[in-house]
């Protein structure tokens, strides 16, 4: 007798391989980025979140299926976030609180559901080959994450709140010398 699909959600939710909970963990991802595409209001940033949510179920695909992300993905993802540094540099020149305007606070929690990501798929690496540009699209799509939520904030005039650290000593910079 054929199993009913109603009474199943995932057909791989019994496997052992970490694979499982990458899959899990990027389609959780998916669905943040949905949630981001719904609060916020800055055209700019619903264009690239329409971008990356279906490129997350791409990644998503990559390890089991097809690989389904290019190097020129991972390039393109680059030119992103270099897009976004551009415009936030000065307010990412240290650790800042993950807080603001709603869409950026939801834009925190797409680059805390990355980092998930990121970890689940260190363990699949630790079970089989996974191509090194997957790894790198992963890590690099959080910190994409993270300049979209800071700039979001700047677009609405939210000033970022440093975070200094009492558990990891900051590493002081020299002064430079003068000469007169």
């Amino acid at each position: 007798m054929k199993k009913d699909m109603r009474y199943l959600c995932y057909p791989f939710m019994r496997e052992s391989a970490s694979t499982v909970d990458f899959e899990i963990r990027t389609d959780s991802l998916t669905t943040r980025i949905g949630e981001a595409i719904a609060v916020n209001d800055i055209p700019q940033i619903i264009n690239d979140l329409r971008y990356l949510q279906p490129m997350v179920y791409h990644l998503n695909g990559s390890v089991r299926g097809k690989l389904a992300i290019s190097e020129q993905d991972l390039a393109e993802l680059s030119d992103l976030y270099d897009r976004y540094v551009a415009e936030v540099k000065e307010e990412i020149d240290q650790f800042v609180l993950p807080q603001g305007t709603h869409g950026a606070c939801i834009l925190h929690v797409c680059r805390s559901e990355a980092k998930k990501s990121v970890r689940a798929l260190h363990h699949v690496t630790l079970e089989r080959e996974v191509p090194e540009h997957l790894m790198d699209y992963a890590n690099l799509l959080a910190n994409v994450f993270f300049v979209m939520a800071v700039y979001a904030n700047k677009q609405h005039g939210v000033n970022e709140i440093p975070f200094v650290s009492k558990s990891y000593p900051t590493k002081h910079m020299k002064k430079k010398e003068t000469h007169s």
